[in-house]
């Protein structure tokens, strides 16, 4: 007999993330003790020697709940029986820009980087899934961020990889079960004091009984649809921001003036980011703010972003700096 469908589905998609990683390579494991990581973490543990990879795995433990070093140490001491060697707790001290959730994520990713370089990994797997995606979208449609919202979480960025984007949490609660696995429920995932965790407990259900089920399947599916306009559009941008910096640091409003609204909304925002304005801060309201000094000109003010940055109509350029007067 085969293995249980649930381990399965999440092998395969093990395996489709990692074509073409080359031979003898390691490939790490983020993986926080719960159901989707822990599938995730199990199943490469099987996959990898298969595909002649090495696999090991990384959990963060943030501080941030009584008993979470224990629960850390518990993972590594269970990570050699999934087949996973190296394995490392990666203890981290959580700030407070940005947010609880934000100041978590930030100094998670800067802890899995630096253990990921110092290890030699090629590929660290993150166990987000179809649910994940649709909460995802439907936190960043909230901001009002266009195209890039309905884009999600993409597969792949820099060594990240995500297998799950298109398996579902019962699906990993299932493996977990087949796979005789306990999963830890993190209570931060019922806080209701955490964006996420209204969007998942209530606003999703709502969706659920308003429109009829299979929500998150939808959203994620047009997750993965707008993914492709999206990244043709930021590519546009980016040859379009190069041309409109030319040797300053402003914006040439000529070429802005010749852009579609989507590039140029999208060449507004790098430059503001490269600015100082900080990215999770940045709304759709402020990039149109902005753009009014292109296409609504009649000699107004600066305008004020996040991050103290002011972007002010000098000469046909719009300049962005902190402390504009």
């Amino acid at each position: 007999m085969g293995p249980d469908p649930a381990v399965a589905d999440v092998r395969r998609a093990v395996r489709g993330a990692l074509a073409g990683v080359e031979a003898g390579a390691l490939v790490l494991v983020a993986c926080s003790g719960g159901a989707d990581s822990l599938a995730l973490a199990a199943c490469l543990g099987f996959v990898a020697p298969r595909l002649g990879l090495r696999a090991g795995l990384l959990t963060v433990d943030h501080g941030l709940q009584a008993g979470s070093g224990d629960r850390a140490r518990e993972l590594v001491q269970l990570a050699p029986t999934l087949g996973l060697d190296p394995a490392e707790v990666l203890s981290v001290s959580v700030g407070r820009d940005g947010g609880p959730e934000a100041a978590a994520r930030d100094a998670r990713y800067k802890a899995l980087d630096a253990a990921a370089e110092r290890l030699g990994a090629a590929v660290v797997l993150l166990g987000h899934t179809l649910n994940d995606q649709a909460e995802t979208v439907l936190m960043r449609l909230a901001r009002g961020s266009g195209s890039r919202s309905l884009a999600g979480m993409p597969e792949r960025f820099g060594r990240y990889r995500r297998p799950l984007l298109g398996v579902s949490r019962t699906r990993t609660e299932q493996a977990c079960e087949a796979l005789g696995l306990a999963p830890w429920k993190d209570p931060h995932n019922a806080d209701q004091a955490y964006t996420r965790a209204r969007v998942r407990g209530e606003a999703l259900p709502v969706l659920e009984r308003t429109l009829g089920p299979g929500i998150a399947e939808a959203l994620a599916r047009t997750a993965r649809l707008c993914r492709d306009d999206a990244d043709a559009l930021d590519d546009w941008a980016d040859s379009a921001y190069a041309e409109a910096r030319g040797l300053g640091a402003g914006l040439d409003v000529g070429v802005l003036e010749g852009l579609p609204g989507a590039v140029r909304r999208r060449v507004i925002q790098r430059a503001a980011v490269d600015a100082g304005a900080p990215a999770s801060a940045l709304a759709a309201v402020h990039i149109e703010e902005v753009e009014r000094l292109v296409t609504q000109w009649h000699g107004q003010r600066a305008v004020d972003l996040p991050g103290g940055v002011g972007v002010v109509r000098r000469y046909g350029t719009l300049i962005f700096a902190s402390n504009l007067s």
